[in-house]
Order: C-alpha cells, then structure tokens, then sequence
C-alpha cells in the first residue's frame, strides 16, 4: 500500500491566524502592546542580539522596551506588526497642522472675524484650541464658551448675527427630544448653525486607546458623569480638573478624536468663514 503523504503543518486553514499588517515603528506613533495593555509612543528601535525592540512612552512620560514580535501590537485597535522604519529618509510632505491641514510656516494671526464660535463648556474649548487652533488662528475665528446651553438664546439675541458675522455653536449630546435639541432649534437661522456631538461630555470624544483605556465607562442615570467616569476608572482622589488635563495630553492631532466631534466642528469652521469678510 503506498502511504499518503503529510505537510508538517496539518493545522485546518481556517484555525490558521492570518499575518498582520506591518507597520513602521516611525517616532511618535502611538500603539498599544497587546500583552501588558501598556500604551505610549514609539521613542526609538533598536537592533539586539534577541531580535528588533522598541521603546515605548506612555503619558506619564514612563518608558518601556518590547520585542517588536509578529501581531505583538494594536494601532487604533488593530492588531499589526511593527518593524523597523526605513534607514532611507521617507519623502516629506508638506507641514500638517493638528487638525489635518497644511501648514502655513510663519503666517501671523489673522484680525479676528465678526462671526464666532461658541462651545459648550471650557474643556470643550481647549479641546477645539488643541486640535483647530492653528487654523482658527489663520482664519481669525475666535472661540468662546457657554456657560450653559441654557443661555445660548440670550447670547443669540446679544450677538445679532447677520451676512457678515455669522454665528456658529458646538452643544454636548445634541440628540432628538432633548432640550439641547429644542433649544438648538429654537435659535437657528441663516446665520446660526448649531451642531453637537451625542456625547454625553466630550470627554468620550476623546478616543478611549488615546487616554489608554478600554473604553468609557458607562455611569448611572443621575450620577453626575465626570465625577462617576474618574470612579469608574480608579482616577483617585477624583479631580475632574486634574482628569480633564490627564485625557487632553493624550490628544495629539485629529487622530485622537471620535469622527462624530471631528466632522462637526469643521462644519462650523466651514460655515462661520464662508461669511464675507469686510475688511
């Protein structure tokens, strides 16, 4: 009888795991090791006798060394295989600003527009300033916050928005039957946009891998949301201030932000700026 012949490998090819992408450990690219969970930015590769490692600097500025091993790492939840970048300098593109656009080396703040763009809240604010600041600077935009929605009719009527100054606001958890809702449509008109995101805050617009968590924390109707989200996490003593400051510094361009908060607020930019500017 003529025996049959077998592969080494008799693993079903559908149990079989399929390769991950490769990903150039290039400086800065934030990723999370799928092992320990630790996530930080790449700091440098090296080349050792056990193989390529790379160095990882999470946001407390703690570094860590792991082997670069296939599947080892998550990039936007992911799963990928660094590999050592290029020694041959890639091809530079154009200055990015943190929102995406095109830099403009050396441009001076423009005089600031008659139309404004109001947020919902201080942390909403910085978060606008950290990502859109460069740009809002060039289109002389200014940015102010409310104190609540709930005055966002008084500061409507105070503003007086026409052609040339154009209104334009962001709202937290703007969804149908809300009393953001109701009053966004109350005050909206040619000359007044008002968008939101569905956040409860916008804390979660904050992509949970950016802040090195899993995901946000779901917290009990009537529990006041921050104060529960810093429970939730272990953020001890709970300083919602000092939480806030710890979520911003792991925003560090558009990347870090859900697209439910980018796509709105450059709808206002859009807007605000396609008014006539008299000067």
């Amino acid at each position: 009888m003529r025996s049959r012949q077998y592969g080494p490998d008799l693993t079903p090819p559908w149990k079989k795991q399929q390769p991950a992408p490769e990903v150039a450990a290039d400086a800065d690219l934030v990723v999370e090791e799928v092992t320990t969970g630790f996530c930080g930015a790449v700091v440098r590769c090296e080349k050792t006798a056990q193989g390529p490692v790379v160095t990882l600097e999470d946001r407390f500025g703690k570094h860590r060394v792991f082997p670069m091993e296939p599947r080892g790492f998550l990039l936007e939840g992911r799963v990928v295989t660094l590999v050592r970048p290029s020694s041959a300098p890639a091809p530079q593109g154009p200055a990015r600003t943190a929102s995406g656009s095109i830099a403009v080396p050396g441009a001076r703040a423009r005089v600031a527009r008659a139309g404004r763009i109001y947020v919902e809240g201080r942390h909403d604010a910085e978060l606008v300033e950290r990502v859109w600041g460069d740009d809002l600077r060039i289109e002389g935009v200014v940015v102010e916050y409310l104190e609540g929605v709930d005055d966002l009719p008084a500061i409507v009527r105070s503003f007086a928005p026409g052609p040339d100054a154009r209104l334009g606001v962001l709202v937290d958890h703007l969804v149908p039957g809300s009393k953001e809702s109701r009053i966004a449509a109350e005050v909206t008109g040619e000359h007044v946009l008002v968008v939101g995101h569905p956040y409860v805050d916008v804390w979660e617009a904050v992509k949970p891998s950016s802040v090195g968590i899993a995901e946000w924390p779901r917290v009990p109707r009537g529990q006041d949301w921050k104060t529960g989200v810093c429970e939730a996490l272990g953020w001890r003593p709970v300083n919602t201030g000092a939480a806030w400051q710890r979520i911003l510094s792991g925003v560090r361009s558009y990347k870090d932000l859900e697209p439910e908060l980018l796509g709105r607020v450059e709808e206002l930019i859009d807007f605000v700026t396609a008014a006539p500017d008299p000067r």
